[in-house]
């Protein structure tokens, strides 16, 4: 098996796998819909933790092949550079697997909410919005993934005072790193410095927009744990008529709805579908998303504090970004990433913005982990 002790760690692994594989196979097990999309999370999982590990123990094969070749004087310069380029690969191909192993954060797999909300500066600010919009609109198709709007709210001059989405994988996809792993570290306050079109004397504002990101509730959360959150008697359920923009029947029925989940007062209003049963359905889709939201921050207070992610449980109200459009440049104030690349990441180029705060979490996940295992050693 793998060296280090792979084997004994993946053992585990492999019996869950097979468990799920043969449950799976079992057709009554999909009759609960809820459990099976849980089961599918957890099998792509584990599906990419024991691929990466047979091709470890694939290419050590060959390299221990390569080995005894060398050692029996059979080795000439060709095998010499085979052999340097499999002791590369399986140095990659470890930290891969070790990256795999690392803590994750148990939501990554899920789809998102994201809300984008005009803060201090204005139409600026709302302008902006609309233009982040774009960008996430853009980013999401570039990864294949579906944005729909749930709820917006425009400024006077087209831009957005607030706007929610989500973004889900297309074909509803169960990997590990789900669009909520991409754009988690999105939230919090992205400062924009420009000359704005409503300043006539050409001079440089400063305005902010917030960033929400949710990882998105769904029919597993509803039956498990929000039950009897999202009972009808913890509802009211208000009708009246839509005041934004949209023509025809948007203005003309009352066909806007609001959700006031009364334990907690979270209220959610939803008026750019057509239809009240259309609006009704996005306003209890945002409500169950905070409400799973507020369960995880719960169980996250009651944690101890070195055991949180320093990337994960940053403040939301942190100014996490600069957007500078005199210099073309864009500033991760967490990570210190930063690039002259303006357009091109409001276009919608943000794998590398993405990957550094990514690569921020993986390390405090690591570090972490590191840490929990000297507390527990003897």
């Amino acid at each position: 098996m793998s060296e280090h002790g792979e084997g004994d760690r993946l053992a585990p692994l492999r019996r869950e796998h097979a468990r799920l594989q043969e449950s799976m196979a079992d057709p009554t097990f999909h009759d609960d819909p809820a459990r099976a999309r849980r089961a599918g999370r957890r099998y792509a999982e584990l599906e990419a933790v024991l691929a990466a590990a047979d091709r470890m123990d694939a290419t050590a094969a060959d390299l221990a092949t390569a080995h005894e070749l060398a050692a029996l004087g059979e080795g000439d310069e060709e095998l010499a550079a085979e052999t340097a380029q499999l002791t590369e690969r399986l140095e990659a191909e470890r930290a891969q697997l070790e990256d795999l192993l690392a803590p994750r954060d148990p939501d990554d797999s899920r789809d998102a909410i994201l809300e984008i909300k005009a803060g201090a500066g204005g139409e600026e600010s709302a302008l902006f919005a609309a233009e982040m919009l774009r960008m996430y609109r853009a980013y999401a198709e570039s990864q294949g993934w579906r944005l729909e709007v749930l709820t917006s709210a425009e400024s006077e001059l087209g831009g957005l005072k607030d706007v929610t989405v989500a973004i889900s994988a297309r074909g509803g996809g169960t990997g590990a790193d789900g669009v909520y792993a991409h754009l988690k570290h999105e939230a919090g306050v992205h400062r924009v410095q420009r000359v704005p079109v409503t300043e006539s004397g050409g001079r440089i504002h400063t305005s902010a927009v917030g960033v929400l990101v949710l990882p998105e509730a769904d029919e597993a959360d509803e039956s498990e744990v929000l039950a009897e959150a999202m009972a009808p008697a913890n509802l009211r359920i208000d009708v009246f008529r839509s005041s934004g923009p949209g023509g025809q029947s948007v203005n003309t029925t009352d066909s806007a709805v609001r959700v006031t989940h009364l334990p907690t007062s979270i209220v959610v209003s939803c008026q750019d579908q057509k239809s009240q049963l259309q609006n009704r359905e996005q306003a209890l889709r945002i409500l169950r998303t905070r409400l799973l939201d507020a369960r995880r921050a719960e169980q996250e207070a009651q944690s101890s504090a070195a055991r949180r992610s320093q990337v994960r449980t940053v403040d939301r109200s942190e100014r996490i970004r600069t957007y500078n459009f005199p210099e073309s440049r864009v500033a991760d104030h967490r990570t210190g990433y930063k690039a002259g690349n303006l357009s091109q990441v409001l276009a919608g180029d943000l794998g590398d913005l993405i990957a550094s705060s990514r690569t921020a979490e993986r390390e405090a996940r690591l570090a972490e982990a590191g840490r929990a295992a000297e507390g527990s050693a003897p």
